[in-house]
């Protein structure tokens, strides 16, 4: 892989590879976009076989932070940064935060930090010992905490109107989901849809999580192997991406995927694949905004209420994205991608390009110091 050349074809503009001797920390940082503001983008802490495959991923991952953030109509950029962890379970020593701190500081806000995959609340207050420019840190350091809860949110208030389009109706009563990953997305939509009276199945690789759903929902147990095999109504991809493939499309016995997690389609072309089979997409990253949007609240004091709101707006959204699908002709997966990108070329603030000190839409023209109001007194 070329990484300068993917890199210009897919309009990155920046990509930091950070490796500290002292704590043995690797990691690769990725500015897709700043033509909206500064990007953010989560730390992902995660097991790669092979160095190319975190380039793979980070540049993946912040481009589809680019569309995320376009597309919730916010005026930030795409980033994103991996960190080659060979247990995602093991915690970081507090010189391994700040080492990875150090390098987010050097980017003088061009990337701004948040949680992801493996990822914690005290990741992130840990890096924020040494850089502003990270966000979910604790409540009593002004941020808002975990995101998961809302990015749920958000999932379900996406899986809703994708119902609409399906069935006619929002009502999920009765209708079978499976739900692919029990992480903190996938554990709270599937509280939410339990709620709704939905019949939840839940699959994850790690099996205790799946009894603790069991034993608190009456959810049913299902086996990793047998997601992309079984008869239902909805897949709620929570996992990993790159779950759907050609091949795995073509088997696929679902009306509606809609789900939490990042990159669910392998390539472009399973859009494609999808809406050929009369399967109703929801774009991940129309549907899983709900954490950028609750993070978008720290830079003006964060209210737990307006992100709640913020997130179940997703709905109008993909509502939106369904309509611009249906008049143009497209799978819904295409036609968010071509509403993102064209509000990123026409709606570029400033120079289209953000450097460190430049003003942002939420600063009143003055230059970005710090990304939470100082609290009063």
């Amino acid at each position: 892989m070329e990484i300068t050349e993917v890199m210009a074809e897919r309009g990155h503009e920046q990509v930091v590879l950070v490796a500290d001797a002292a704590t043995g920390l690797r990691a690769v940082i990725a500015v897709h976009s700043t033509a909206l503001g500064p990007s953010l983008g989560g730390v992902r802490f995660w097991h790669y076989a092979h160095e190319a495959d975190a380039l793979t991923d980070v540049l993946r991952l912040s481009e589809a932070m680019s569309l995320k953030a376009s597309a919730a109509g916010l005026h930030q950029g795409g980033g994103k940064a991996v960190v080659l962890w060979p247990d995602p379970h093991a915690a970081r020593s507090s010189e391994q935060l700040e080492a990875l701190g150090r390098a987010v500081h050097e980017l003088g806000g061009r990337y701004i930090a948040a949680e992801d995959v493996g990822a914690t609340t005290a990741d992130m207050d840990g890096l924020a010992r040494v850089t502003p420019w990270v966000t979910g840190v604790s409540e009593s350091l002004g941020g808002s905490g975990d995101p998961s809860p809302v990015t749920a949110v958000g999932v379900h208030a996406a899986m809703r109107a994708a119902a609409q389009e399906r069935w006619g109706t929002a009502d999920l009563v009765a209708r079978h989901v499976v739900v692919q990953g029990a992480g903190k997305v996938g554990t709270g939509l599937a509280r939410l849809l339990v709620a709704d009276g939905a019949r939840v199945s839940v699959a994850d690789v790690d099996g205790a999580r799946v009894r603790a759903l069991v034993d608190e929902l009456g959810v049913a147990a299902l086996p990793v192997d047998d997601v992309l095999a079984v008869a239902a109504d909805v897949l709620a991809p929570c996992a990993l991406g790159g779950v759907l493939t050609r091949a795995s499309v073509d088997a696929l016995r679902y009306e509606v995927v809609c789900g939490g997690a990042n990159n669910q389609l392998a390539t472009v072309e399973v859009d494609d694949a999808l809406a050929a089979r009369g399967i109703l997409y929801a774009p991940d990253f129309v549907a899983n905004a709900g954490g950028i949007l609750n993070i978008a609240e720290e830079f003006v004091g964060y209210s737990r209420d307006r992100a709640l709101h913020a997130a179940r707006g997703i709905g109008a959204t993909m509502v939106k994205i369904f309509r611009a699908a249906s008049e143009w002709g497209l799978p819904p997966g295409r036609a968010a991608d071509r509403i993102a990108r064209e509000r990123i070329t026409h709606e570029a603030f400033g120079s289209g390009r953000w450097e460190p000190g430049d003003p942002t839409a939420w600063t009143a023209g003055a230059p970005l110091r710090t990304l939470r109001p100082v609290p009063a007194g």
